[in-house]
């Protein structure tokens, strides 16, 4: 697994968890900010990838795209109430 990868992963995770510490309520919706934040970070990777944006790199992963996406799903997920 290629570190730029696993970074995302843990980044993503991350932010899902303190998401969940923030505003959860119960472990079904743990799962689902944890879930979210991961698909959100890859999500941000995916549109700064396409866009050619170079704010804040590590490696090829774009670190500031990827975090505002995620947090702008994780808050998406929230207001659905799902």
């Amino acid at each position: 697994m290629p570190p730029y990868l696993l970074l995302s992963l843990l980044l993503g995770g991350a932010y899902g968890a303190l998401f969940h510490l923030w505003r959860g309520k119960n472990i079904r919706e743990l799962v689902i900010y944890f879930l979210t934040g991961i698909i959100g970070f890859g999500l941000g990777q995916a549109i700064g990838n396409l866009l050619g944006l170079n704010v804040f790199l590590i490696g090829p992963l774009h670190i500031v795209e990827a975090t505002v996406m995620s947090w702008a799903c994780l808050f998406v997920m929230q207001w659905l109430k799902v």
